[in-house]
């Protein structure tokens, strides 16, 4: 792998993340009578030599002007969602040539399903009027007037992508009512819901993922846990090696789980594991064998048990020398081509440390990659010191202004012995004292809490 490729400057992304930035200074105060009229101006210019120029300069010289309707709204939120795929793509092709794996092939989407067009006029007018208001001009009048349009969509399953945004979108704003005493606003997250909910709005924008099967071998990399005081996910990255002798390709397969906010670490596994038997396969260092598994073009496997079974051993490590090199990346559908969603499977191997456990750093040849060890879940062995004294990695390649690596597994020294150590290792199960330690405290509490929801439920 080329990681001097990854600390090379990326021409032309500063200025296209600075534009975003501009435009997202102007909703802090609203478009209504917008005060920083070169914000609008910047993301025009951004896509001056593309299709949207003409809309899009015209939605900035209207909204400078307080005159721009819902429709120069969409269109800004168009472009600035365009900037962002632009630079995701320029991220993705920086990974593609340091890693030397070959891209996947773009696959058309599925066809929407019918669509209101009347609740999505609903849900472009509550977002156009946010705009105007600016977050700063937020408060609970107008976001509870999102109430009924939301309870609308979340009636219409061909909706339900858009529901869910606003929904999540709604609850954050009024949590932060009013707006005018935010002493910090999250521009760029409040900037990036907008935006994605106003397409959202458009009609056929939804389209699912084209799903198709797949038949082959599966072969664990590592797991990638994220956790909410109310909420859990588990998104498992793989290599598939189809059936039919075709190249490899990257996959992921997720579960997400509700949680009560006293279950915490080691336990969070009892939830998942329920919903992903590859759970098992991923603690137990085993492949699994798919037969017509479906699964998105984008790469997510809709995972059904009835369709996987356990298969052979299969280190991580060697997949990861082996096969991964050679594996193929899905194509990312354009509404979901944004940099933060960029998490791409990479093996290292022979770097130095710089740093403390804290914040260290891998070293190759001049070249620095820094190491996200705060993303390392509690509810596993891996810890920052065994990232700090390994000498070879899997991990996810990430970015955020720079390349970064959040380990998935490793390999350090244990007594005189090479040892892997992951993150996911106790997803299935583990013998481990600290693992069952944690997990007996999750069992008592889950215990506590049936027992008391079944006294409501009898009351």
């Amino acid at each position: 792998m080329r990681t001097d490729l990854l600390t090379d400057p990326n021409t032309g992304l500063d200025e296209a993340l600075a534009a975003v930035d501009a435009f997202d200074d102007v909703l802090v105060a609203g478009l209504l009578r917008p005060q920083k009229v070169a914000g609008l101006t910047e993301l025009a210019d951004a896509v001056a030599g593309s299709p949207l120029a003409a809309r899009v300069a015209e939605a900035a010289e209207k909204t400078a002007a307080g005159a721009a309707g819902e429709e120069h709204f969409v269109s800004l939120a168009v472009a600035r969602v365009a900037v962002f795929g632009s630079v995701h793509d320029a991220v993705l092709a920086r990974i593609a040539e340091a890693t030397g794996r070959p891209p996947g092939e773009e696959a058309a989407g599925q066809a929407a399903g019918a669509e209101s067009p009347n609740l999505l006029a609903a849900a472009r007018s509550w977002l156009s009027d946010l705009a105007r208001a600016g977050w700063q001009g937020i408060d609970h009048d107008l976001i509870s007037a999102s109430a009924p349009v939301i309870s609308a969509l979340l009636s219409e399953p061909s909706l339900r992508r858009l529901a869910v945004l606003l929904d999540g979108f709604a609850a954050e704003l009024a949590a932060s009512c009013p707006g005018a005493a935010l002493e910090r606003v999250p521009v760029r997250r409040w900037g990036d819901l907008w935006s994605r909910g106003m397409l959202l709005t458009l009609p056929g924008v939804a389209a699912a993922p084209a799903i198709g099967t797949v038949t082959g071998r599966l072969l664990p990399l590592g797991v990638d846990l994220l956790e909410h005081s109310t909420a859990a996910q588990a998104q498992v990255h793989a290599v598939l090696e189809p059936e039919d002798g075709t190249a490899p390709r990257l996959v992921r397969a997720s579960v997400t789980v509700p949680k009560p906010d006293t279950i915490i670490g080691a336990g969070i596994w009892q939830l998942l594991r329920p919903h992903l038997s590859l759970l098992t396969a991923v603690s137990e260092g085993r492949s699994m064998d798919l037969a017509d598994m479906p699964v998105t073009a984008e790469g997510d496997l809709l995972w059904q048990d009835d369709h996987a079974r356990l298969g052979e051993p299969a280190d991580a490590f060697s997949t990861a020398r082996v096969v991964l090199p050679k594996a193929t990346a899905p194509v990312v559908a354009p509404l979901d081509r944004h940099p933060v969603r960029v998490a791409v499977p990479v093996f290292l191997e022979g770097y130095g440390i710089e740093g403390d456990e804290d914040a260290p750093s891998f070293t190759f040849a001049g070249s620095r990659l820094p190491v996200e060890t705060d993303r390392i879940p509690a509810a596993g062995p891996l810890t920052p010191k065994a990232v700090a004294t390994s000498g070879a990695c899997i991990g996810l390649i990430r970015w955020d202004g720079e390349f970064r690596l959040q380990p998935l597994a490793v390999e350090t020294t244990v007594r005189k012995k090479t040892t892997a150590v992951h993150a996911g290792a106790w997803a299935g199960g583990t013998t481990d004292k600290a693992g069952v330690k944690a997990e007996k405290a999750a069992t008592d509490a889950a215990a506590v809490l049936r027992e008391r929801a079944g006294r409501l439920l009898r009351k």
